[in-house]
């Protein structure tokens, strides 16, 4: 099978309104497929999960199903799927479990191109543990995150190494198995953001050394909540503070009350919707890895248009260049403000958003401070269409 994106784009009814989507990064638009999805779990007799009734039975298949499509996405162990109400949330509460481990002179690296949810939760962390924060800067021209600044910081009491797999504004992509590596080497555990990489190129949790990997449904055409992978092992070393009569079983202990089965229902119609794009193969995991691929080749050729694009246009600035990325473009425009281009953009049915995007650290580290800049990102749906009428409209502001 190959990619064919105008047949993609007819199974997204809000591409019906004729707008072009940039604003992917920020959250995808969802196929009807994993709309219906939604709806039927919805309108199906649901209960708590258990054995006796339809119902019971039916909740625990969505449970069950959810964390194995999890599992052929992200290459992990379906035991150690943690569904929570966000990323953000999740990481939350590992860190807090994980924190309490944690003694004066025990250190934390964290790194300034990551989503604040990767950076303040640690932070946060340390600070009522007395341990010491170590801060990782990235190339500002080039958007990199070397591995021997990470390497730097390193110490024997390093409890904890936090970094992106993608960075949301940059779209850089550090190496993050030699940072993993230098980590355990220092025996230290590695939590890796992988909201802004897992809708764009295929992930495997182990090559890349996470131990904790997080990921968000609702940038990969799924709904709204978070996910958090790590191995059973190490979930079983972590108590979190739970209800006494809730189950202390792995993944369950972490999952505080009743899960949304209907958005389960349809983070599994995502990764079913996903892995079939470009892949017939009879095994799940196969046509994730497919299709992924092949999804990361369309985007990277639209990309290199939007790169050519906006480059040619005079008062562009694009920040970052890095030599691995997903398809994120940030920038300004000389003369205007960041909200001037994104209203004139919006005006011609270009849906390119600007902010830091909770990537406060890298917007001020890139001297934007807390206005950042404009982002356009690329979907599955996107195609040259899109790309051509984001440039004509940045190429009419900035004349």
């Amino acid at each position: 099978m190959s990619f064919d994106v105008a047949q993609v784009r007819q199974d997204f009814p809000a591409l019906s309104d004729g707008v072009a989507y940039f604003d992917g990064p920020g959250g995808s638009q969802v196929p009807r497929q994993v709309a219906e999805a939604v709806a039927r779990t919805m309108t199906a007799g649901l209960a708590n999960r258990g054995t006796v009734t339809a119902a019971e039975r039916r909740a625990e298949d969505v449970v069950v199903g959810a964390r194995s499509a999890v599992a052929d996405l992200l290459g992990c162990d379906p035991r150690g799927v943690v569904f929570a109400r966000s990323m953000t949330q999740a990481t939350y509460d590992v860190s807090r479990a994980l924190a309490r481990e944690w003694r004066p002179g025990d250190e934390v690296v964290v790194t300034r191109l990551d989503h604040d949810s990767n950076i303040r939760p640690w932070v946060q962390a340390a600070e009522r543990a007395g341990a010491t924060v170590r801060w990782v800067g990235f190339d500002r021209e080039t958007g990199e995150l070397p591995v021997d600044a990470v390497r730097a910081e390193l110490s024997d009491r390093t409890r904890l190494v936090a970094v992106t797999a993608a960075s949301n504004v940059l779209g850089t992509r550090p190496d993050v198995p030699a940072i993993a590596a230098a980590a355990h080497e220092a025996g230290a555990l590695v939590h890796v953001d992988g909201v802004h990489l897992t809708p764009h190129a295929p992930v495997d949790v182990a090559a890349l050394g996470a131990d904790f990997f997080a990921c968000s449904p609702y940038k990969f055409l799924g709904p709204h909540h978070g996910v958090v992978a790590a191995s059973p092992e190490l979930l079983e070393r972590l108590h979190p503070d739970k209800l006494v009569p809730s189950s202390d079983q792995v993944p369950e202990r972490f999952e505080l009350g009743t899960l949304p089965y209907e958005l389960l229902a349809g983070t599994t119609s995502a990764v079913d919707y996903l892995a079939g794009l470009a892949s017939d193969a009879a095994d799940r995991r196969t046509r994730v890895l497919e299709s992924m691929a092949a999804i990361e080749r369309h985007e990277e050729r639209l990309f290199a248009r939007l790169l050519e694009g906006l480059r040619s246009v005079a008062g562009v600035r694009l920040y970052g260049d890095p030599a691995r990325r997903t398809p994120t473009a940030y920038f300004t425009v000389a003369g205007r403000s960041n909200r001037e281009v994104a209203e004139h953009l919006a005006a011609a049915g270009v849906n390119a958003p600007a902010s830091h995007f909770y990537a406060i650290e890298a917007s001020r580290w890139l001297g934007l401070g807390d206005d950042g800049a404009v982002r356009a990102g690329l979907a599955p749906y996107t195609n040259a269409d899109d790309v051509e009428r984001l440039l004509a409209g940045v190429a009419e502001l900035a004349r």
